[in-house]
């Protein structure tokens, strides 16, 4: 009996110190309650090396080489190089924010900033998204109706993109993930095709090196930020890769790779097209394909637009699932029910942009923003976090 009463003390003890420590949690991370994802809807860590170089490999490569080559000329190879070194340190500063912080992006904001504060910063990444979809989209009907279809209908178009889009993200994330796997494997062929620039190629072009100053350089790299973005996103579904830390190396080799397929597109434009040239073409990875000829196909570049497709897709669901997520942690409602409110405003915008000046001008608001949130926000974030946590770590300490 004694040994029972013993035992019996001994339990409750545990149970009050477990108790304990849960209140003392709870107190530094300032109230919040953390949400833990099962483990059949997460992802393995080596799938987000798919998750990044999928969101990066989208629209922006189809014509970066011209936008740069404004700032920097033929040395803005260069620019794309520290644009490219310039998102791992960001990434870096991602994972150091998930580490002090908390597991994601919304939990993360309402540590640092309180609830109503918290939510406010949430929508800024909520319209980061929304753009990012609307960007796509529309440049990428746009490409359709250039150089494939001229009369397409743009309004049914993104009715039937978004339906596929929803279609993927009500799956779940894990399905999500599974398109940006093949969206990276299976059109990768398509960047054989380069190859075919070699035999026209210049590469006196390059000479001499660093004909432009270093401000022109950085400009250029500014410019960059449109192709490079889409990694972010990873401070919204890191909950659902297992072993966050195990997935760092596969992050760094997507920016990696990423980068390498950059250099290697603008090398090879630059090779390709006079520098006045260049700037005649908004598609130049595009009009390099019209050099392509097939036994069987007359206009490879058609088979390419159609291809890219399959690229853009998983991107755009993606991009639909972090935004959904983040109104889902910010308003309490469904994630469906975001879903729904991210696919009906772009099929109201989408259609009213019908300029080449409207569509430049989105496309320049989006990198401006995508700049403004990969390379001053988050470095801020990281300074907040740490402040956050020192400041909160000291006021338990004291009451204690």
């Amino acid at each position: 009996m004694r040994r029972w009463l013993l035992k019996r003390n001994l339990w409750q003890i545990k149970t009050q110190e477990t108790k304990h420590l849960t209140s003392n949690f709870s107190y530094i991370v300032g109230g919040l309650t953390m949400q833990t994802v099962p483990e059949n809807r997460k992802v393995s860590p080596s799938l987000t090396f798919f998750t990044i170089h999928g969101m990066q490999f989208g629209i922006g490569i189809l014509g970066f080489q011209r936008l740069i080559a404004k700032k920097a000329g033929y040395d803005s190879w260069i620019s794309v190089i520290l644009a490219g070194i310039a998102t791992m340190m960001i990434m870096w500063m991602i994972y150091k924010i998930l580490e002090i912080g908390k597991q994601d992006l919304a939990e993360t904001h309402q540590f640092i900033f309180g609830k109503l504060l918290g939510k406010a910063f949430n929508l800024l990444f909520i319209s980061y998204f929304l753009l990012y979809i609307i960007t796509i989209l529309r440049t990428y009907t746009e490409i359709i109706q250039v150089w494939v279809f001229e009369d397409l209908n743009v309004f049914i178009f993104t009715l039937i993109y978004l339906s596929l889009c929803m279609y993927i993200v009500f799956g779940g994330f894990r399905t999500v993930v599974g398109m940006m796997f093949f969206s990276v494997a299976l059109p990768s062929y398509l960047l054989i095709l380069f190859s075919y620039t070699f035999e026209y190629a210049d590469f006196h072009h390059f000479l001499p090196i660093f004909d432009h100053s270093m401000k022109d350089i950085i400009l250029a790299s500014h410019q960059m930020s449109l192709t490079y973005m889409g990694y972010e996103a990873f401070l919204i579904y890191s909950p659902f890769v297992k072993n966050t830390n195990q997935s760092k190396k596969w992050a760094y080799l997507a920016l990696l790779v990423s980068l390498i397929m950059f250099l290697y597109t603008a090398v090879l434009t630059f090779g390709y097209f006079s520098e006045g040239m260049l700037q005649k073409y908004i598609w130049p990875t595009l009009t390099t394909w019209k050099i392509v000829h097939l036994p069987v196909v007359e206009r490879f570049e058609y088979i390419g637009i159609a291809n890219w497709c399959l690229i853009i897709l998983p991107n755009t669901a993606l991009a639909l699932w972090c935004g959904s997520r983040l109104i889902k942690q910010t308003f309490k409602i469904t994630q469906k029910k975001g879903v729904l409110i991210l696919c009906a405003i772009p099929i109201i915008i989408v259609p009213f942009l019908k300029t080449r000046q409207q569509i430049d001008i989105l496309n320049n608001v989006f990198g401006h923003l995508g700049f403004l949130i990969n390379f001053i926000y988050i470095p801020f974030l990281i300074v907040l976090v740490w402040l956050a946590k020192k400041v909160k770590a000291k006021g338990y300490q004291r009451k204690t």
